[in-house]
């Protein structure tokens, strides 16, 4: 059976989402119920708000199974391995980030299916990159890290321009993706690794 692109990109993003945020659930010690809570609300809270924005209930992952099926698995598979996931914590890192890439290019593909311009196609990248961490940190009693000094909506942005400037150029769609993805993983890596920040706005 053939997958397409789009597709995989989604299940992906939502997979990586889940492992995500069921980590960061079991680092606050939930219990089942509260582990898989964080797991859906990270998952699909992006997506969520997103699909409320542009009018289009039910929103996508009332009407496809698949997005629930993956999540579960993406949870239980962490609950499974919970123990030997936390010691990698590079590894959740990446899951975030790929999770943040894959998420964003969903968004963005979602305005343009509708027709809307380059910059609102962008925001809604980054509201379905974001925003699923908005509330999965909320729920877990700590400051977003969108709102925080650390670059993370910035690299949504930054990697929305490139894929559209690409298309400008008439690089093929499929390729244009898969380095928007790689641009906004590649810079929240750099972003962490040289702990690099936006500029505070108080003084010390």
């Amino acid at each position: 059976m053939h997958i397409p692109f789009f597709e995989i990109i989604d299940i992906l993003g939502t997979l990586a989402f889940a492992i995500s945020g069921t980590s960061e659930a079991m680092r606050k010690q939930l219990d089942i119920f509260g582990i898989l809570i964080i797991a859906f609300v990270t998952s699909i809270g992006g997506g969520t708000l997103r699909d409320v924005l542009i009018g289009k209930l039910p929103v996508a992952w009332l009407q496809n199974d698949t997005t629930i099926t993956v999540i579960l698995v993406g949870a239980l598979s962490t609950l499974l391995f919970g123990t030997w996931i936390r010691r990698l914590n590079y590894t959740l890192f990446l899951f975030d980030a790929l999770g943040l890439g894959l998420c964003t290019l969903t968004g963005i593909q979602k305005g343009m299916e509708l027709g809307f311009s380059p910059g609102i196609c962008i925001a809604l990248g980054t509201v379905t990159g974001c925003f699923g961490g908005v509330i999965r940190d909320t729920l877990l009693n700590e400051i977003p890290l969108i709102f925080r000094k650390e670059i993370y909506a910035s690299v949504c942005i930054a990697g929305g321009l490139l894929y559209f400037l690409l298309r400008y150029v008439q690089v093929e769609n499929t390729t244009a993706q898969v380095l928007c993805i790689s641009v906004i993983v590649a810079l929240r890596i750099v972003v962490v690794r040289y702990r690099l920040s936006l500029p505070s706005v108080y003084s010390s």
